[in-house]
């Protein structure tokens, strides 16, 4: 019955769902203090950190003119492992999760800060791990190569 859900709900989506979980739980939790400029510091980095992982990572997907569409891993044309894609089978993922880190650093509140690892779970089991199926089916070797080197997240 789960596996109804692979490939069926969209990563930012899901990634939407948690940040409206973390304001939720922030919203019943009085403040830890106000955000100091550590804080601030954190949050930009972690955000500008993200926003890159995403930008740079579709950008390796429109040089290579493959599909980046997450809900059709199968149309994959080319098996992208440059770029980004050295260092993580997953930048645009682990990017929803360092932005997801910097809105619970804003919103202040330990309980925020819970929900990201949720997203990682959702993502790994409903996302990535019919992804790389079908990368396996389509590349083979190169894909088992590729994931014998570079990890999933980081």
């Amino acid at each position: 019955m789960l596996t109804s859900l692979e490939n069926r709900i969209p990563p930012p989506i899901v990634g939407l769902a948690t940040a409206v979980l973390m304001w939720q739980l922030a919203g019943h939790i009085p403040a830890l203090t106000d955000i100091s400029a550590l804080q601030w510091l954190m949050i930009a980095v972690l955000a500008g950190c993200g926003l890159t992982l995403d930008l740079l990572a579709l950008v390796d997907f429109f040089k290579r003119k493959t599909t980046f569409n997450p809900l059709a891993p199968e149309r994959a044309s080319t098996l992208v492992t440059g770029g980004m894609y050295r260092f993580s089978r997953n930048p645009m993922y682990l990017g929803m999760l360092l932005n997801l880190l910097a809105w619970g650093c804003f919103l202040g509140h330990w309980a925020a800060l819970l929900p990201p690892w949720l997203f990682v779970l959702l993502i790994n089991h409903f996302q990535i791990l019919p992804e790389e199926r079908a990368l396996q089916q389509l590349f083979g070797t190169d894909f088992t190569n590729y994931r014998r080197i570079v990890r999933r997240w980081l």
